[in-house]
């Protein structure tokens, strides 16, 4: 991954929200994305996919949940940017971790950050 990949992925609102939310949370599925976003299903799974073909997110499948989480094989330079966007957006991610309504899922990935 070059730097223009990584900032061309997230160039996108939803998407830079996605990555800094899961950064922040360690790992998320939809539902919580669309619960924390207040958008819909399908435009979260869309970026959510865009995300995975960027290699910036991967999946923990348990039951019929799927996780997603940054993805183990993220450059460090590049988990370091992400975690430099995560602490710098603090106030923004207060609001949007207000509105998630997280599984309860013994198998949790905890936040990196």
């Amino acid at each position: 991954m070059t730097p223009l990949q990584l900032f061309k992925c997230l160039s996108d609102d939803t998407r830079l929200s996605i990555i800094l939310l899961v950064q922040n949370q360690g790992e998320l599925c939809v539902g919580e994305l669309v619960d924390a976003l207040v958008s819909s299903q399908p435009k979260i799974s869309r970026h959510l996919a865009s995300l995975r073909e960027c290699q910036l997110l991967d999946i923990r499948k348990s039951g019929q949940w799927v996780f997603y989480r940054i993805h183990d094989d993220l450059p460090n330079w590049a988990n370091d940017v992400i975690c430099q966007a995560v602490n710098a957006s603090e106030a923004s991610l207060v609001e949007l971790k207000s509105k998630l309504n997280l599984v309860n899922e013994a198998n949790r990935k905890s936040a990196c950050c």
